[in-house]
């Protein structure tokens, strides 16, 4: 009991246990279980609640508890975007994370993804993200993401005029740890560019 207690947030555990012996599984395998899944009291503090995907997709042979840690990193990796809050993308990267198709001149690590998010809000303060579906199996998390907004900010030497900002990308994160390890992404950078009067 006092391992739950720990895991989840105050006056919780006592709740579960309950649950838990009404079901027949022993507070043991639920700590386990928890463990596995990778879900601390933290998980269950996050300031404002996970995006969730429109759509979710996913392998029926992963076990539960990788298929409930990989989606949570997930959608809190999605939920930076949506907010810009550093903290989730901390939370969601593992410290030595690797971008796979970075572009030029970002750096490697969560600080690279930071810096990012920062840049693009200076152009789109109001940038929005939706996870349009997810599809999760084996080691991989597969995010189609839409972003949208109003460019009122600067972009290099542009000042934005509140032009629509609404475009999509696909993100293809390798989870290991309980923590986005790799990412391979591409964005429709050609609608983006068009719309910030770039091109």
């Amino acid at each position: 009991m006092k391992l739950i207690d720990k895991m989840l947030p105050a006056g919780r555990g006592v709740a579960v246990a309950r649950t838990l012996a009404r079901r027949g599984l022993t507070r043991r395998r639920c700590a386990t279980a928890l463990l596995l899944a990778g879900i601390s009291g933290s998980a269950f503090s996050a300031p404002q609640g996970l995006l969730k995907p429109a759509q979710l997709i996913v392998d029926s042979g992963l076990p539960p508890a990788t298929r409930v840690a990989n989606e949570y990193v997930a959608r809190q990796y999605a939920t930076f975007w949506n907010t810009g809050d550093d903290a989730l993308a901390r939370a969601a990267l593992a410290e030595n994370f690797i971008d796979k198709t970075p572009p030029e001149g970002r750096r490697q690590g969560p600080e690279g993804a930071i810096l990012a998010s920062r840049a693009f809000r200076q152009a789109v303060p109001d940038l929005r993200c939706d996870v349009e579906q997810m599809i999760v199996a084996g080691d991989r998390v597969v995010s189609h993401l839409h972003f949208h907004g109003h460019f009122t900010g600067t972009f290099g030497t542009r000042q934005g005029k509140g032009q629509n900002i609404d475009f999509i990308a696909t993100d293809i994160y390798q989870i290991s740890g309980g923590k986005i390890a790799a990412n391979w992404h591409i964005e429709d950078n050609l609608t983006l560019m068009k719309q910030l009067g770039a091109q």
